[in-house]
């Protein structure tokens, strides 16, 4: 008995420390070329002889800059100043909820959307969100802010079976990552809630006006140099 509790309270849990940690250090420096959504996508859309996935790695310098900004300025304003989990926005939805009885809102961050998406199926359970909070962690300590951009950059859903920066560009604009121009940007960015209902390069009033929301938001943000390409 003493053995089985050990085994479960003691050595299993270090091996899950040591395996994650390790799983996380080699994404440090090594592409993401595929991860449980896109599987999980392929699985969804196994009978549409249509279905495709579309994805090119391309480093942090080969993708517009004005991208980076857009999904900060729509997703995470405090992406850089935030250790992995923006508890102003948290407390933000929590009051709204209670105060006005609004249903509760998500309030993830990119970190948290990157870890979501490398390591994790997609689910929604209490256990999954420990899980993604853990991942957030270890990629905020071990993969810095700029990492965690570039991977968020290359592996978000962007359309049916589309993901990242490049595969977006040359599907819906015909033109590498690097030449996305702000607007272009803003209108991807205003698609990263519905991917698979929306699309930048047909645009619904909607989206062309949580677009232009988007642009005014970028000038009045504070960013690291290193987003801005310097």
């Amino acid at each position: 008995m003493k053995k089985t509790l050990k085994f479960i309270f003691i050595k299993l849990p270090l091996a899950f420390l040591l395996l994650t940690v390790l799983w996380v250090l080699m994404l440090k420096w090594v592409p993401v070329w595929i991860t449980p959504l896109m599987i999980s996508r392929s699985i969804e859309y196994r009978n549409d002889a249509a279905f495709k996935t579309v994805k090119t790695w391309k480093s942090y310098g080969n993708i517009s800059p004005s991208l980076a900004m857009a999904v900060i300025a729509s997703e995470d304003n405090r992406f850089a100043q935030h250790d992995g989990f923006d508890w102003t926005e948290m407390r933000k939805a929590i009051d709204e909820h209670q105060r006005k009885g609004k249903r509760l809102r998500g309030a993830s961050t990119i970190s948290q959307q990157t870890a979501k998406n490398v390591f994790l199926l997609p689910s929604h359970s209490f256990i999954r969100k420990g899980f993604e909070a853990y991942f957030t962690v270890l990629i905020e300590l071990l993969w810095g802010k700029e990492r965690i951009m570039e991977v968020y950059l290359n592996i978000a859903e962007m359309g049916k079976g589309i993901y990242g920066a490049e595969a977006a560009a040359q599907q819906f604009f015909r033109k590498d990552a690097s030449k996305l121009t702000r607007r272009e940007s803003a209108l991807i960015a205003a698609c990263l809630p519905s991917p698979l209902t929306r699309r930048p390069d047909r645009p619904s009033p909607y989206l062309e006006k949580r677009a232009g929301q988007i642009l005014t938001l970028i000038p009045k943000i504070e960013y690291p140099d290193w987003i801005k390409g310097k």
